[in-house]
């Protein structure tokens, strides 16, 4: 399993190996050992700790590196997707900025959605070996773009983390996904938000490469997210300018379907995915339908009763992969009302046989300031050389986790400059690079190495 490409027919065996993956020191410890590419080793200038062998490279820097149009790379980068044509690698790097920021995504005339708003995405163009040419703007004016998706037609999906009404200095509502080009500036132009994946606090998304149906997660709470399901209608065909169409086609508001997930196990219905405890726990799932998908007046996951749907703490990072949508929980505490606690989960979703499998768990971790232990996953990509990468957003010293094909984890690089999450994880198109960031105070890395001698087990 996990030797294909990212693009292409992906598995992740996590199920059964929950020791290496549930938070205790001792078990990573072992992974440290067993897995990976042995122990990462302190950086002389305290940013990246990597194995041996690896070494990184600061592609862009908030505040420090300068945009084509002259304004300094904005602040708090994100998720993140890497593409490339011909000898040129383009990365679309969210900017999850909310106003408080030091470093704006500078509001450009035409490529403007709310001037109000500094959040935003830049393209970072990089020759094959990952060295920096040139950092544009590529969308400004949305706010707080966590993180987001790429599509099969080559886009990326950028998500808003909000539910920011139109007021005071916002002159829009905000809380859409918005489609990004890496290479067509034209197609950037005037933004338009794709109101039928509906408004609410997006995180990531996961695109089915064969009906377009689109996945997302939400991070909220009071109460807690959902997770959803967007169908197009019918005739629609994903290809690059295709949602955009529709957004601004008649009725394009309320196109296709957007629902719930609503989970059961034997006959019962569960009513937060925090119940599940044991990798390898698998409810049936029915999907329903969102009554107010723009919440007009109530937000999106408050139209629901408790006993209508699934809830879940901290719903993050979203992979497409193995014919299905892989999705990640953070983390869950009694006190925030899930039904129990950990910190982390990734989960499955089968389209097929609509299910959804707990692949692994992190226990609660009892000393986040000692190294040695994980907690939070966020953004996830998969490693074509096996396994997945987690972009760790616990608390204390924070981590890249890689997680290998039978389910060990391992560190494969520390924050050593603080305890900043780190986000964006993603992989160059032939698996030379590993795109990362630390983000505040906001630093983008190319990240090399020998990673075909990383062991599996």
């Amino acid at each position: 399993m996990l030797r294909t490409s990212a693009a292409g027919g992906i598995g992740i065996a996590f199920a059964g190996s929950v020791e290496a993956v549930a938070g205790s020191t001792a078990a990573a410890e072992v992974a440290r050992h067993s897995a990976g590419y042995g122990p990462v080793i302190a950086d002389p200038n305290k940013l990246l700790a990597l194995p041996k062998g690896f070494t990184y490279k600061v592609v862009a820097q908030a505040g420090v590196t300068r945009l084509e149009s002259g304004e300094p790379t904005p602040s708090d980068a994100d998720g993140t997707a890497s593409f490339h044509r011909g000898d040129q690698i383009v990365l679309v790097n969210n900017h999850e900025i909310g106003g408080d920021e030091p470093y704006a995504v500078p509001a450009l005339p035409g490529l403007t959605y709310d001037p109000g708003a500094g959040g935003g995405t830049t393209n970072i163009v990089l020759d094959r070996d990952g060295d920096r040419i040139r950092e544009y703007v590529s969308l400004a004016g949305t706010h707080n773009n966590c993180a987001g998706g790429r599509t099969p037609w080559n886009t990326w999906l950028t998500c808003e983390e909000t539910e920011q009404r139109a007021t005071g200095k916002f002159t829009r509502d905000h809380g859409y996904v918005f489609e990004v080009d890496a290479f067509d500036r034209r197609a950037n132009q005037d933004p338009v938000p794709l109101k039928f994946l509906g408004r609410y606090s997006h995180e990531a998304v996961a695109v089915d490469p064969h009906t377009s149906a689109i996945y997302l997660t939400e991070d909220a709470s009071g109460p807690n997210g959902l997770y959803y399901r967007w169908t197009p209608p019918r005739h629609f065909h994903g290809r690059k300018g295709a949602l955009r169409e529709l957004a601004l086609s008649e009725g394009g508001d309320t196109a296709g379907k957007l629902q719930a997930l609503r989970a059961s196990s034997g006959g019962a219905h569960v009513p937060d995915l925090s119940l599940a405890t044991t990798p390898g726990t698998r409810y049936k799932v029915a999907w329903v339908d969102v009554p107010d998908r723009d919440a007009k007046t109530t937000s999106v996951r408050k139209q629901f009763t408790d006993d209508q749907i699934t809830r879940s703490r901290k719903l993050e990072g979203a992979w497409w992969g193995d014919g299905g949508a892989y999705f990640v929980a953070s983390y869950a505490r009694t006190s925030d009302g899930s039904a129990r606690e950990h910190d982390g989960q990734v989960w499955f979703y089968d389209p097929r046989h609509e299910t959804i499998t707990l692949k692994a768990i992190f226990g609660v971790n009892p000393n986040p300031d000692v190294d040695g232990a994980f907690d939070g996953p966020d953004n996830i990509t998969v490693s074509p050389y096996g396994g997945v990468i987690l972009a760790e957003d616990g608390e204390g010293v924070s981590h890249l986790v890689g997680v290998t094909d039978r389910g060990t984890a391992y560190p494969l690089a520390r924050n050593d400059l603080n305890t900043s999450e780190f986000t964006g994880p993603t992989f160059s198109h032939d698996g030379r690079i590993l795109f990362a960031n630390i983000q505040t105070p906001g630093h983008v890395f190319a990240i090399t190495g020998p990673w075909r001698s990383g062991r599996r087990h």
